[in-house]
């Protein structure tokens, strides 16, 4: 499961357990270096120089951060590229992984006015809220409820899919 980072930009909300539940990544991230990729290997680096138009290795480390580990559902990646950038032409294939997840991560992205996300696991624990603001996101892996706290706050909620016909199939009420 991802790794905790101390970073003053993520906040993390963990289960008892350890269990790593939700990921808040504020608008204002900015420490790019303490995530992946660490880009420690000769071959790490020629992916990277191969992928993204002879880029700068240093320039990579410091403008791109890998939040969350290859093994979960969604990715999450942080990037603030100069002007003139380019990531080449791409798709990505489908594989089939094991995964330990039994519940569909969601994210919301707030792009203006505010929102209270509590966060709960899938047993109903309250982990605690976070109050997310404009260009701040959450990754959550488990359960959760959403207070808008402002009028006309717009946010863009992102789920991992298919989904069946009917709430009854998939939803979870925790209260």
């Amino acid at each position: 499961m991802t790794p905790e980072v101390e970073s003053q930009g993520v906040d993390y909300y963990k289960a008892a357990d350890g269990r790593i539940i939700a990921i808040h990544i504020k608008g204002n991230f900015s420490d790019y270096a303490k995530f992946p990729p660490f880009l420690d290997t000769e071959e790490a680096k020629e992916h990277i120089r191969a992928a993204y138009a002879d880029q700068d290795i240093e320039v990579e480390r410091n403008t791109k951060a890998h939040i969350t580990d290859d093994e979960i559902p969604l990715q999450v990646i942080v990037l603030n590229r100069p002007k003139g950038a380019i990531t080449k032409a791409h798709y990505h294939l489908v594989e089939e992984r094991p995964s330990v997840n039994t519940t569909r991560h969601q994210v919301l992205l707030c792009q203006r006015g505010s929102i209270r996300v509590g966060v709960f696991t899938k047993d109903g624990e309250s982990l605690g809220d976070a109050i997310l603001r404009r260009d701040d996101l959450i990754l959550m892996y488990e359960g959760h409820e959403v207070e808008f706290l402002e009028d006309d706050t717009k946010v863009i909620e992102i789920k991992e899919g298919p989904f069946p016909e009917t709430d009854d199939r998939d939803k979870v009420d925790l209260n």
